[in-house]
């Protein structure tokens, strides 16, 4: 037991060394995961898009028209910029972005009301943004129901009722609308968490494929064992390396999800024994998954660059944040599960966000574990396989020299 604490103490201090002595690891490691964390949460930190510019086409020039505009101009999410006489008028905004919806009420609006008939709002909106479609169309329904509601009262107190039957003529049920982890309905507590954790993983994997990477062009193969360790030691050196990498990242950990969380007001249900828990399954799979990636296919330092653009946007969407898990495809939702960006996504969402404990995201945290497991094991075979080979074409080099020699002594 000595001698095996001792070999990876010897792995871990030789990994150390490696890890600061190049230039864009530590870069990688340390500032890159400063600046990102921040950077994200800086654009993100306002919530809520307010105010959205929109242009109002009334041609209808009725009173309930005017209350409608007026409303309008009143909703937090849209603010009425331009008020045009014609459609043509509004799409030139449109066309130019000066406005991004446009809001048309016809010139039968308020006869059609008048005469008890539906009338009919026109709503037309710039899908360049989700979030521009997203404000003019709440925005629009709440005006809507709170339209229709004094519409109908106006008509049960037009017909006798008094104000209190009519409202409750209007409204029979009274509901609440409660927004679970995320009160705001902001767009940054949503997307940054899972984003977080993202910038981990792809931090770690995209550091540990530059040290690959390098020692392959620099002909220091790090699947090379030491001296002292060639046999049946590949897994210590596995052990010692990954040691390196998960002690680095434990004050980075700690940074991007507390710190960075904390200083953005960020939703922060969690434990920190059920997070810390947590992300040590996590950080082991990522490590051991670019390990594995190192050995077996970074042959340079721009592989890892290359690895790491591939995988970034095609990890977050696969995560379940973007696109709900219950719709997406078997294959894909299997394929998923290859990245422990999927689990840990999934896992750290419920327990910082939602205030899971570790037990009720036990799925996620069994699959990390496996995860981990799984490629520990891919990557001490991977190292054994290159070192096989390798010894294998040094013992047919000796062979070809010693042949060489023995026809140059008989000539």
């Amino acid at each position: 037991m000595k001698r095996f604490l001792l070999d990876i103490w010897q792995v871990f201090g030789a990994e150390v060394r490696r890890v600061f002595s190049d230039r864009m690891v530590p870069l990688v490691f340390f500032v890159a995961t400063v600046i990102y964390p921040v950077v994200f949460c800086a654009i993100y930190n306002t919530e809520y898009m307010h105010n959205l510019p929109v242009a109002v086409v009334d041609e209808s020039h009725s009173a309930d028209s005017k209350r409608f505009v007026h409303k309008l101009d009143a909703l937090p999410e849209v603010d009425v910029d331009y008020k045009c006489n014609t459609m043509a008028e509004a799409e030139y905004l449109m066309r130019n972005h000066d406005v991004h919806a446009i809001f048309y009420l016809p010139v039968d609006y308020g006869t059609r009301l008048a005469e008890l008939q539906t009338a009919r709002v026109g709503v037309f909106c710039d899908m360049s943004s989700f979030y521009f479609y997203k404000n003019a169309v709440t925005g629009g329904s709440n005006l809507l129901i709170d339209e229709m509601q004094t519409i109908e009262l106006q008509r049960y107190e037009m017909s006798g009722m008094s104000g209190q039957q009519a409202g409750e003529m209007v409204k029979p049920v009274i509901y609440d609308d409660v927004k679970l982890y995320n009160p705001s309905g902001g767009f940054g507590s949503f997307f940054v968490p899972a984003l977080l954790m993202l910038v981990l993983h792809q931090t770690l994997f995209f550091g540990i494929g530059i040290l690959y990477g390098a020692a392959k062009e620099n002909r220091k193969e790090l699947y090379h064992m030491p001296a002292h360790l060639r046999g049946n030691s590949t897994h210590r050196v596995i052990f010692g390396r990954a040691l390196c990498y998960v002690l680095i990242y434990i004050p980075v950990c700690g940074f991007v999800l507390w710190l960075v969380p904390w200083l953005f007001h960020l939703p922060q249900l969690g434990t920190l024994y059920d997070l810390v828990m947590f992300l040590l399954p996590f950080i082991l799979a990522a490590t051991f998954l670019g390990m594995f990636f190192g050995t077996f296919f970074i042959r340079q330092k721009v592989s890892g660059v290359l690895c790491c653009l591939f995988f970034s946007v095609i990890l977050f969407f696969l995560s379940g944040i973007v696109w709900p898990q219950s719709n997406m495809p078997k294959f894909w939702l299997w394929f998923s599960y290859l990245f422990p960006t999927t689990p840990g996504i999934q896992g750290y969402v419920r327990i910082n966000s939602m205030g899971a404990h570790l037990s009720e995201v036990r799925s996620e945290y069994i699959a990390l574990w496996i995860q981990a497991g799984a490629y520990f094991v891919l990557t001490c075979l991977a190292t054994y396989w290159k070192n096989y080979r390798r010894h294998i074409q040094v013992q047919m080099l000796r062979r070809v020299r010693q042949l060489q020699t023995v026809r140059l002594e008989k000539k």
